[in-house]
């Protein structure tokens, strides 16, 4: 490996899903992924919705490629064969005082592009999901749910079979402008004995998810940093896992740090409740100091009170990429999509939290597009 048209470092499910996208226009496409499978952090560890665009701000990144993301993930996993429900879900107001906002984000939505979206009463939200307490609902057609670990698998797949090379345990460790190109360092194999070496690129793609910021600052761009925000679920198995059909929404936090602690019925046929959100030291930080399971017996009685705290078992956490520190008190951030501005061959993806499942393809998409200026 001494030599690539495009090198893409992070094999979550955006750097597979550019891999497949470019793969299939240009040859010599590596990914270069630290950890030893591919989607091993930010893009398994998180609900598996496939979102339909209803929550981003008109115009924005995150509003343009999740509208556009949302169906060619269902065309993708129908024709690669990757488990999904297009089922639909509840966004629903806990009484009166929320229902402004519901209309708000029934607007916010069309105003995106999102079609069918519907209010619905009390009697509506019983009949699709006969647990669930609240006075109005809005209901998203288009979102479902897939998974996620075989949609990255699926996307890798593809690449591969294009002709891309995706190689494991390969963290960058340099990145030098070098001519017309970009050298970089590389250490691959296990930490007691990998091997370093060097690969020329025309193009690095930077899609390192939590690490973006350090890749970027490889090349003196410290334009951004990566704040972890870690999310915790509880799952609920069993007979008492048929309280919830389908997805139900509380109404998001207006802080935008949070969709809220929802209900999601999953695949496999339990029901995760999740996620949380809290800020914490590391990038690595999953399970230290994890919120009893009695806090999310609390949230969920809100819509769900039937539940139990004793129907409820610790699930897996996940940590999101904020490009925001906790004292942030704004609404939502958008995705960051760009070129370096002091090394045009490298394009930087940072901050790509949710819905950057859904919206994989279409970045991908949207990065083909910027590749053709770039190897021009």
């Amino acid at each position: 490996m001494d030599q690539a048209n495009i090198l893409i470092i992070g094999g979550g499910v955006i750097g597979c899903a550019i891999a497949r996208a470019v793969s299939e226009r240009w040859q010599d496409v590596f990914l270069v992924e630290q950890f030893p499978k591919l989607g091993m952090a930010t893009s398994t560890r998180n609900s598996g919705v496939n979102h339909s665009g209803i929550y981003y701000p008109k115009g924005s990144l995150k509003a343009r490629l999740c509208v556009e993301g949302n169906r060619l993930t269902y065309e993708f996993c129908e024709k690669h064969k990757v488990p999904f429900r297009h089922c639909g879900k509840l966004v629903v107001a806990a009484d009166g005082h929320e229902q402004p906002e519901l209309l708000a984000l029934k607007k916010r939505g069309e105003d995106n592009g999102v079609e069918g979206l519907e209010l619905v009463d009390q009697a509506e939200i019983r009949k699709r999901e006969p647990h669930i307490r609240g006075v109005a609902a809005l209901h998203v057609p288009s979102s479902g749910i897939v998974s996620a670990e075989e949609l990255v698998h699926a996307y890798a797949r593809v690449a591969t079979n294009q002709g891309a090379n995706m190689v494991t345990h390969a963290k960058v460790v340099s990145l030098e402008p070098s001519g017309g190109a970009i050298r970089v360092g590389l250490k691959i194999g296990d930490e007691e004995d990998a091997q370093e070496e060097k690969i020329d690129a025309r193009c690095v793609i930077n899609a390192a998810g939590l690490y973006a910021d350090e890749v970027a600052a490889m090349l003196g761009n410290h334009s951004w940093k990566i704040y972890p925000v870690r999310g915790e679920y509880c799952e609920v198995r069993g007979p008492r896992s048929s309280l919830i059909n389908n997805l139900v929404y509380p109404l998001p936090h207006s802080d935008g740090l949070s969709l809220g602690v929802h209900f999601t019925k999953t695949l496999w046929g339990t029901f995760l409740l999740g996620p949380t959100a809290t800020y914490v030291e590391g990038k690595d930080n999953y399970e230290k100091n994890r919120l009893p399971v009695s806090a999310f017996a609390q949230s969920a009685k809100t819509l769900l009170p039937e539940v139990k705290e004793s129907d409820l078992q610790l699930g897996y956490a996940g940590l999101r990429p904020k490009l925001v520190p906790p004292s942030h008190q704004g609404g939502i951030v958008d995705f960051v999509i760009t070129r370096d501005p002091n090394v045009p061959q490298a394009i930087h993806l940072v901050g790509m939290e949710s819905p950057g499942l859904t919206a994989a393809p279409a970045v991908a998409n949207y990065i083909a597009q910027m590749l053709q200026d770039v190897l021009a």
